[in-house]
């Protein structure tokens, strides 16, 4: 009787920590679309002379440099590929008006950590 009592407290408390962290891990956390990252917080990693975010950008790449509403765009047409080249067209489209805006503010664009289109690719989102 007592392990029956013991085992429905240990579930009991066990089922309650994990509804209480489950809305704090739905939260978004720092990264490419999530928020800001490390480094464009002023004073940060990534802050330099020219302003937050100027070495290395935080590693937000071309994301960094765009709105929000331009990150929301260019989402959803990446989202209307079909074809694995259609991608690549609008990924090298799009990097080459980032490298453009980042010389203009006198940054490097760092290189991408991973290929967007390999991604879509391997999920088999794209053909």
């Amino acid at each position: 009787m007592k392990t029956t009592t013991l085992l429905k407290s240990i579930s009991l408390v066990t089922l309650l920590g994990a509804a209480l962290a489950a809305p704090v891990l739905a939260q978004p956390g720092p990264g490419m679309w999530g928020g800001m990252g490390m480094g464009m917080q002023n004073g940060g990693p990534g802050a330099g002379p020219m302003g937050p975010g100027a070495r290395g950008m935080g590693g937000m790449g071309g994301a960094a440099l765009m709105t929000a509403e331009e990150r929301t765009a260019m989402m959803t047409k990446m989202r209307a590929v079909k074809t694995y080249d259609e991608c690549k067209l609008l990924q090298s489209e799009q990097h080459k008006a980032m490298e453009a805006r980042a010389k203009e503010k006198g940054i490097t664009l760092p290189e991408p950590r991973q290929n967007r289109c390999d991604m879509m690719k391997a999920r088999g989102l794209i053909g």
